[in-house]
């Protein structure tokens, strides 16, 4: 995982927000686990679409890190590995619905290049 040679400067509690949800794969991540419940991590990279082993692998750890989600493994052969949202996770998901929703408003999409998950999107204006 990518380690930042600065500490994170975060003064306000909507930096804190971004910081643990923002970006292009954090979110989404976040709205599969939500639609789906529990998910292995071959199946979510399948939901994920164009995403890479590395960068999915480091999105997950940040958010376990962050407590956004939680990583299960059974002592099984083959191993087996889920992912599912925590509490914490559970209850950004309003707020990123309400973004959507927003979003809705202002911006027109290519339907062609849409994600899977927003064709689905229950939010939307």
């Amino acid at each position: 995982m990518y380690q930042h040679k600065l500490e994170k400067d975060i003064r306000c509690p909507l930096e804190y927000g971004l910081e643990i949800f923002g970006g292009k794969w954090k979110s989404r991540i976040i709205c599969v686990l939500a639609k789906k419940d529990v998910l292995r991590y071959s199946e979510l990279r399948k939901e994920m679409g164009n995403i890479t082993d590395a960068v999915l692998a480091s999105m997950l750890k940040e958010l376990i890190q962050n407590q956004m989600i939680e990583r299960h493994s059974y002592d099984e052969i083959p191993p087996r590995v889920e992912y599912s949202l925590t509490p914490k996770g559970q209850s950004v998901v309003p707020i990123l619905q309400s973004i959507c929703k927003w979003s809705g408003i202002y911006y027109r999409e290519d339907s062609e290049n849409t994600m899977i998950q927003c064709q689905k999107c229950d939010y939307k204006e």
